[in-house]
């Protein structure tokens, strides 16, 4: 089953920033797809490109249950490549005392066009562990 997450309307703005927090439960590691839609008012939506990212290595960076590193530590680099929709290298980052990995992804399906996203990991109490 997919699940949709749903962030607000940016209206005329053709460089939206949404900067919303967005929860995600991850019950496995499956590729992730994003997809980003305009908002019309008397008409369909219109689909304005998409892009997969695949969360594998941040899971496994997760999984190691690191602790006491340095802040800004690199744990890992994911580089881009014809299978990803990295626009450029991310890096999975030890940061403020969790797991970070920043992404700038290029939409597809769409002649051009580019979505910056950060995950996070949340341990959620009473949550089932890794």
């Amino acid at each position: 089953m997919m699940k949709k997450l749903k962030t607000r309307v940016v209206k005329k703005n053709i460089n939206p920033e949404w900067d919303e927090d967005l929860t995600l439960s991850v019950a496995e590691p499956l590729p992730v797809k994003l997809e980003v839609y305009d908002r019309d008012t008397f008409s369909m939506d219109d689909k304005m490109g998409d892009a997969m990212f695949d969360i594998q290595p941040f899971m496994e960076a997760v999984r190691m249950r690191l602790g006491n590193l340095p802040d800004g530590t690199i744990i890992t680099t994911v580089k881009p490549t014809r299978t990803n929709c990295l626009a450029e290298e991310s890096h999975v980052t030890w940061t403020n005392g969790k797991v970070v990995q920043k992404m700038v992804l290029r939409l597809q399906h769409v002649e051009c066009g580019e979505v910056e996203i950060q995950l996070s990991w949340i341990d959620i109490p009473g949550a089932r562990g890794l």
